[in-house]
């Protein structure tokens, strides 16, 4: 059965940590569908397709061996049970599909839209974040409604996008991604 890794991310812009965590999955999963998101719970962030071009810039910088890494913007939902709806209309239910997610949103994760739903459909793979603790309690919660849950033996880089746009460190983002921010004159 075909394995497909969904990691979408609302990164305002997308850093070097996010590179590591697809650049990761490309070596453990048949594909990585990547996606940038706007989120409901954040203010003022940068366009998505801004966002959607950073990411792209980002894929297209790990030049993965397997070419198994993809932009697939169309899959971009503020609902990720929408979200994988989408993608089992592009790749079928045949498919063992996987949301990735951040230690950081391990927490709120109960509160999704129709969480039950979605955690019938998916695995969960939590990526552990420096400075964001998994808890036992949290994951027993989501195991609870349903989920799946392991746990990435990879640890994200200790860097944030907030870091970048409120302190402009540029040991945060990749080349591409500075060059891109320089050109479009974001962030200013």
């Amino acid at each position: 059965m075909k394995k497909i890794a969904l990691f979408g991310t609302s990164a305002d812009p997308p850093t070097a940590g996010h590179q590591k965590i697809i650049k990761w999955l490309s070596q453990h999963y048949d594909w990585v569908a990547v996606w940038a998101a706007d989120n409901p719970f954040k203010e003022q962030q940068t366009p998505l397709p801004h966002r959607a071009a950073m990411l792209n810039l980002l894929i297209t910088d790990i030049q993965a061996p397997l070419g198994n890494i993809s932009l697939e913007q169309e899959l971009s939902s503020w609902r990720t049970l929408e979200t994988l709806e989408k993608a089992k209309l592009r790749w079928g239910n045949d498919v063992e599909y996987t949301l990735v997610i951040g230690s950081d949103l391990v927490i709120q994760l109960p509160r999704w839209y129709h969480i039950e739903d979605l955690l019938k459909q998916v695995k969960l793979l939590v990526i552990p974040r420096p400075g964001y603790v998994i808890d036992n309690i949290s994951l027993e919660k989501i195991r609870e409604l349903g989920g799946k849950i392991a746990i990435a033996s990879l640890t994200g880089l200790d860097v944030s996008s907030t870091a970048f746009r409120q302190q402009k460190d540029h040991q945060t983002l990749t080349p591409p991604v500075i060059d891109y921010i320089y050109r479009e004159k974001l962030y200013v």
